[in-house]
């Protein structure tokens, strides 16, 4: 454990420091032109240029450094190019700090009906309006610099688990290639990063191969995919664990897709220094509240008459300020209000949380600082039972 510097301001190339070590787990933060991502980070989803049922201060004032957009539902409205002439995706969301975009892969293999993948590329049917379009290795990272993004990920195959273990190796060999690609279309970007994307499914063997080939080509960052897609978290997690020692401690490990409080911690004990993930918002739009107390199903009608708030010692509005009768009402009577409440609570929990893993890291106690928060969920679950 090292003591945590103080973290530095923008610069004009992408950088990456570790600052403090606790085992496995990092606390550090990256540099680039468009602000400093503190990491261990937890990126918002802003799929469509829009973090759902948030404005852009919201997200900001919460302590989120930077957003995720999606290549795929960008390139199909409002359109690449257009986004291009409109100034680009910060412009166009008013977002001023970094912005990582994933390249659409993953949404090509789970939204389109009609797909058809070869080692071209994929050729797909828009889930919006049936227009056929074809996306390569080339014309992902070519949307992704339309966009204007800080952060870009090589176009990939993803495989649900699961699988055949050759189908698993065969879409991990199809990345590859096309990580050497989009390496090349990406070429020499400074203040910008393209990151590679491991896959090998659940065969650990297969998921080493891929990292050791990935780190040959020196890109600036390397992501974990084709997880969180309906395994165990235990798989999950010997996963990480078999690829962890493979990539290089001086750049930073994106893990995609994840997930729970319960999954960010566990990640980010085993080195860990990026997530994004739709649930806190998508559980915000259905009722479902993240807090330190657990979690809150304000659809249950045992909060109608519920005075209290989520969580009196927040210094998130949605949380301190409002009662759970109130919510559950909103909730119950399917009112926009408490969609923006309760994802504005579940984001300010997940950034809190994520300061709260930054600052036990530098302080060498990690293990300890887990063990509270999962004992307080399990208080509170026993509380109403």
């Amino acid at each position: 454990m090292t003591p945590t510097p103080e973290i530095p301001g923008p610069t004009d190339d992408f950088r990456f420091r570790v600052h403090a070590t606790d085992g496995a787990a990092r606390t550090g933060a990256i540099t680039m032109p468009r602000g400093t991502i503190r990491t261990p980070a937890f990126m918002p989803v802003g799929t469509a240029a829009t973090v759902k049922a948030m404005y852009p201060e919201q997200v900001r004032a919460l302590g989120a450094d930077v957003v995720l957009g999606n290549t795929y539902h960008l390139m199909l409205r409002p359109g690449a190019e257009r986004m291009a002439r409109l100034g680009g995706l910060h412009r166009f969301m008013r977002w001023d700090g970094p912005i990582l975009t994933d390249s659409g892969g993953f949404q090509v293999m789970s939204l389109s009906s009609l797909r058809k993948l070869d080692e071209q590329g994929v050729t797909f049917q828009s889930h919006i309006d049936g227009t056929r379009h074809h996306m390569s290795p080339e014309r992902s990272i070519e949307i992704q610099g339309l966009l204007g993004s800080d952060i870009q990920m090589q176009l990939d195959e993803c495989v649900r688990l699961p699988a055949e273990p050759k189908a698993i190796e065969s879409a991990m060999h199809l990345s590859l290639r096309w990580a050497e690609r989009c390496r090349a279309a990406f070429g020499e970007q400074p203040g910008k990063a393209l990151f590679g994307i491991v896959q090998g499914g659940d065969v650990p063997a297969l998921r080493v191969e891929s990292a050791k080939a990935l780190v040959g080509l020196d890109l600036k960052g390397y992501a974990i995919g084709g997880l969180a897609v309906g395994e165990p978290q235990a798989v999950m997690l010997a996963m990480i664990e078999a690829v962890e020692p493979h990539l290089p401690a001086g750049k930073p490990r994106y893990l995609m897709g994840v997930g729970t409080p319960d999954d960010l911690m566990r990640s980010v004990a085993r080195g860990i220094d990026m997530f994004d993930c739709v649930m806190p918002t998508r559980a915000g739009r259905h009722g479902l509240a993240y807090t330190r107390h657990g979690r809150v199903n304000l659809r249950n009608a045992r909060h109608a008459e519920d005075t209290s708030t989520l969580d009196e010692t927040s210094t998130c509005p949605a949380a301190r300020d409002y009662s759970r009768a109130y919510l559950h009402h909103l909730v119950r009577s399917d009112e926009i209000l408490g969609m923006m409440l309760l994802t504005w609570n579940n984001l300010a929990y997940y950034q809190d949380l994520m300061a709260g893993l930054r600052g036990a890291i530098a302080a060498g106690r990690l293990a300890d600082f887990c063990d509270e928060t999962r004992a307080g969920w399990a208080r509170a679950e026993g509380a109403r039972t």
